[in-house]
């Protein structure tokens, strides 16, 4: 069977898997609606939580971007990982205890004012919409190669999808799809990765396999190096980024992952608060699956594209090649007119020497070097882990199984955060500010009609995007950190925080952060183009400033609720509440 008729199959079973939970688990109340009524297992919801965390970032592009950043992409790894331990141990059974579903909702409770609710939902609603956007481009990204479509079609497909799951279900059928979605999409990246690693290195663990020795007797990284070199990159395992950039992004990347709305939402679904630290345990055991395989994967792929693309005849590139060119994310333009691809680093041909190798009528090694060798390639950086399997040559059902995968992590994120948006505006606004006393079922409605709108904005994002996806995902980190991450951990761990503090330090690091990633990565249209790296301050790139401007957050804050009056006695009270372990009374919040 076909590579197409394979993907049609095990995409319409997970599908249709998807769909009859989503029917199956209707949410009938807004408590269902919000956070699936509190009674999922920890097991099932450390496998949903798991599912919400490893987006189309982590399956499409982390192992993509570090292929090819080789050992500058670790951060990515490093900061993701990290920041889930940090949620875990330092704020989620916190925010459990206290009994708000939503991070607006804890910040608004917490520093007694409705002002301080609404900056918090602004800043929900930025940091969500950055991150969904990124989603619905590797939705977009995953259609069109196996459906044969434009990405703009794609794109539209995957929000008709989300939009059904999102509204049937709520949170409760959000939930139990995750789990479904969380067993596909492990499966999907597990199974290509364990066939790969035997092929090239006899070893059944990717992990291992990584640094195995490969057929004539060097190791996989030594010869991917010495591949490296040998184009005019810079070697696979050394980087090209400063400690302290790697440091602050590693950072900016930990610390807004313990502020992202939606995984916060996900530790109010189980029923008592030793749950949720049971089932945060389990969803870093899940999670760390896919995070420890990526950087094998990303080796993987960059060894297999560079030993099958450079030097090779157009005319006798395999099919996955011509198949891929039709989407645009792969190109080639014959510029020495030889018929053969030369892939090289452009910056390296500008200014230094490349070495190309070739083989004379003997078979002994000829050195040339063509100075004039330019690169004639174009690859995505997203289609590295699509791709993969084709490359290396496995069965059609493997890759039909990618696509399935790929797909499964981008909607099960992209439904958790449509979620978010959605109650920020129902619950966080509506609710709390505008009607106080709405019913349940309006309460409902509006839900859903914010979850429509936020999908046509999300799909308008993935239509157009701005970057690549796991960089525009980078950025959403960097705005949580610069926003949420110091109002959360002030707000649990000093009673002395008050509003004025918290408020200030609200809108001063997100302000901050803004404007830094429009000065130095988007640029305003037509107004401004972004600034060169050279004019980086304290040479901190766009994706690390989150951690100046959550710096900044910190100590605005701390300092202007020691020069206002103290916040009241009953929050002071809460505070020492929340602290005391569970068991000894759940903290009263009303």
């Amino acid at each position: 069977m076909d590579v197409q008729l394979w993907t049609w199959i095990l995409v319409g079973i997970s599908f249709t898997l998807y769909f009859g939970i989503a029917i199956w688990a209707r949410a009938s109340s807004t408590k269902d609606f919000y956070i699936a009524g509190g009674g999922v297992s920890p097991l099932a919801n450390g496998m949903a939580t798991a599912a919400d965390w490893m987006s189309a970032a982590s399956f499409i592009s982390m192992a993509g971007l570090i292929s090819f950043s080789g050992y500058d992409g670790s951060v990515y790894l490093m900061g993701w990982t990290g920041g889930y331990v940090l949620l875990a141990l330092l704020l989620a059974p916190y925010l459990r205890k206290f009994g708000k579903f939503t991070v607006p909702d804890f910040i608004g409770d917490r520093y007694y004012s409705n002002s301080a609710r609404t900056i918090a939902i602004i800043c929900a609603l930025i940091v969500s919409f950055t991150y969904v956007a990124g989603q619905m481009r590797g939705v977009g990204i995953v259609f069109s190669q196996f459906l044969q479509v434009d990405i703009t079609k794609g794109v539209l497909i995957g929000m008709a999808v989300v939009l059904v799951f999102a509204f049937l279900g709520g949170m409760k059928g959000i939930t139990y799809t995750q789990v479904a979605q969380y067993c596909v999409l492990i499966f999907a990246f597990m199974v290509p990765a364990i066939f790969i690693s035997i092929q090239m290195t006899g070893n059944p663990f990717p992990q291992i396999g990584m640094g195995a020795r490969v057929e004539d007797g060097t190791f996989l990284l030594d010869k991917l190096d010495e591949l490296h070199t040998q184009l005019g990159f810079k070697e696979y395992t050394s980087g090209t980024k400063s400690t302290w950039d790697i440091f602050a992004i590693t950072f900016a990347l930990m610390a807004g992952t313990s502020g992202l709305p939606h995984v916060i939402v996900r530790f109010f679904t189980v029923p008592k608060v030793k749950d949720a630290r049971k089932s945060a345990g389990y969803a870093l055991l899940l999670i760390a699956i896919l995070y420890t395989t990526a950087p094998a994967v990303s080796v993987f792929a960059r060894t297999n594209l560079i030993t099958t693309v450079n030097e090779t005849a157009y005319t006798d590139l395999p099919d996955w090649f011509k198949n891929w060119e039709n989407t645009g994310l792969i190109s080639w333009t014959d510029k020495n007119n030889d018929g053969k691809i030369q892939y090289r680093n452009s910056d390296a041909v500008n200014g230094k020497p490349v070495f190309t190798e070739e083989r004379g009528k003997n078979g002994e090694r000829i050195i040339s070097n063509p100075s004039t060798a330019e690169n004639e390639l174009y690859v995505d950086k997203d289609i590295m882990v699509l791709a993969n399997p084709e490359i290396a040559q496995l069965p059609n059902w493997v890759i039909g199984l990618v696509a399935a995968g790929g797909l499964a992590a981008a909607l099960s994120t992209a439904a958790g955060l449509l979620l978010v948006i959605s109650t920020s505006v129902s619950h966080d606004l509506v609710k709390k500010q505008l009607k106080p006393n709405i019913s349940d079922k309006g309460e409902l409605l509006i839900a859903r009609i914010s979850i429509l709108v936020a999908i046509i904005v999300a799909g308008f994002f993935g239509i157009y995007p701005p970057g690549f996806v796991a960089a525009v995902v980078a950025l959403a980190f960097g705005l949580a950190a610069a926003s949420f991450f110091p109002a959360i951990v002030l707000g649990i761990f000093d009673k002395r925080m008050n509003r004025q503090g918290a408020v200030t330090g609200m809108i001063a690091g997100i302000s901050l952060m803004l404007f830094y990633m429009i000065r130095f990565k988007t640029g305003l249209i037509g107004i401004m183009d972004p600034l060169p790296e050279s004019e980086w301050w304290f040479g901190t790139s766009p994706e690390g400033f989150g951690v100046i401007a959550m710096l900044i957050n910190f100590i605005l804050a701390i300092v202007i609720s020691r020069l206002t009056p103290a916040p009241p006695e009953n929050v002071q009270q809460i505070v020492e509440d929340i602290r005391i372990p569970s068991g000894a009374g759940e903290a009263q919040m009303h």
